[in-house]
């Protein structure tokens, strides 16, 4: 029986005595200059908000997350 990782694509490696998922991260597109907020958000995930912090990272979302986060601060 397959996992839900698996049936979406996902495939595994043996790393000594753990099956470990293979993980990338997505391409990333054009950069983002890091404003006084962004920094302020970030450092707040990081602190406070660790697993959305991993979440939106691995997801490939910070960079949308942190342009709204700048979008929302400066207007």
């Amino acid at each position: 029986m397959k996992s839900l990782f698996e049936k979406m694509g996902g495939t595994y490696q043996w790393e000594g005595d753990y099956l470990l998922p293979n993980l990338e991260l997505p391409a990333e597109g054009e950069s983002l200059s890091f404003g006084m907020y962004c920094r302020i958000c970030i450092r707040y995930l990081k602190r406070y908000r660790r697993a959305l912090y991993s979440k939106l990272l691995l997801s490939g979302k910070l960079d949308d997350h942190l342009r709204d986060v700048d979008e929302r601060a400066t207007t």
